[in-house]
Formats: structure tokens, sequence, C-alpha cells
């Protein structure tokens, strides 16, 4: 396979973003290396540098991949935000983190997957922090909108009911992972429900 010509660049790329997306989904970020993305494209890791020249810039553009992918498996929650408020909308995006099919399974193995390398990257793990910072503003404003329509507690500061619904869903998600025998869709929504309700209380658990 020889280098793409320059019109054909951006079409070739999208392509190694599918090879890297199935290169994570099989082996996860452990497994994540220039030789098995090139195997998997289909050409040599020579060719593969044009691309990404370490395995640092492959795995930063993963990162992006996965963005993308998140931004679109999510894209249900944001247009429930059209016709429901508050809780409802609340409810639906973190539904939409949850592993409660194969391709959010795939996904969150990944994103877990993920947290290893940025752990060892102070700016791969900034960049991290910045993805959930955004997360827990885009929950603030919900958490706040529900406490205006009465359906959260008023007393409550709208952040810290963000980080504590985020903390939530990070923490079920790995379980889930980890057993999922032991948390099957049905029970991961009945467990989010009995947390959502807690939060509506104004229970602390």
């Amino acid at each position: 396979m020889t280098p793409p010509a320059r019109g054909d660049h951006e079409a070739r790329r999208r392509e190694v973003s599918e090879a890297v997306w199935r290169v994570l989904a099989a082996r996860g970020f452990g497994g994540l290396t220039l030789r098995a993305v090139a195997a998997e494209f289909g050409a040599s890791t020579g060719l593969l540098t044009h691309y990404f020249p370490n395995k640092r810039a492959l795995v930063v553009h993963a990162l992006e991949v996965l963005d993308r992918q998140t931004a679109d498996r999510h894209r249900p929650a944001t247009e429930a935000a059209a016709t429901s408020r508050g809780l409802a909308v609340l409810r639906a995006a973190l539904l939409d983190n949850l592993p409660l099919d194969a391709r959010a399974v795939a996904g969150n193995r990944i994103w877990v997957g993920s947290w290893g390398p940025a752990l060892a990257d102070p700016a791969l793990a900034a960049e991290h922090a910045e993805r959930y910072r955004r997360s827990r503003r885009r929950m603030t404003e919900l958490c706040a909108e529900a406490q205006e329509l009465g359906e959260l507690p008023a007393g409550g500061a709208p952040a810290d009911l963000a980080a504590r619904a985020q903390s939530f869903t990070l923490g079920l998600t790995v379980q889930v992972l980890l057993a999922p025998e032991e948390f099957p869709p049905e029970r991961q929504r009945a467990l989010l429900d009995a947390f959502l309700a807690d939060l509506a209380t104004g229970d602390e658990g």
C-alpha cells in the first residue's frame, strides 16, 4: 500500500480511525500498538507513521475517536431535552452512560481501559479531567433545572448533586464491566432509579 494522495488523506485517516476503534474494542488500550492498528488496517507500520508518528499520537487520536463515538451514542439523550426537562433529561443522560447494551459495554470498556494511560501521562490526565468536567457542567445545569422544577431539594448545591450522579454512574459502570452477570440492564436501571429517588428526597446515602 502506497502513501495516499493529498486528496485521499482524510478518507484514509477515517479508515485508520475505524481500525483504531476495532483494535480498542478487541484488545483495549493495552493492545493498542502501531503494529496492531497497521495489521487491522492492512498496511505497514511505515505507512501508518504518515498519520501517527508514535504510540502516544495513536493514543491521543484513539481518545478523540472515543469522544466522537460517545457523542454519537449520547445523541438520543440530547434530543430528549427538546421534549423533557430537569430530572427526566438527567436520567436519560445517566442511562446513556451505563453499559446497557453491547455497544455501550464496548465503549465503556475502552474508556475504563484508557484511565491507565491517562494516569501515567499528565497531559492525557488533564484532557480526561476536562472531559469529566464538561460532563459535570452539563449535569449541573440539569440538576439546577430540576431544583427549579421542585424535583430535587433546593438546598443542595447543583454542582455537588452532579458530582454525586457522575460518581454513581462511574462506580456502577466499573462493577458492571467486572461482573456483568450480577448487573444485567434491568438491575442497572433499577439501581439508577433508586439513586435518583434518594437524590430527590435529599438522602445522603
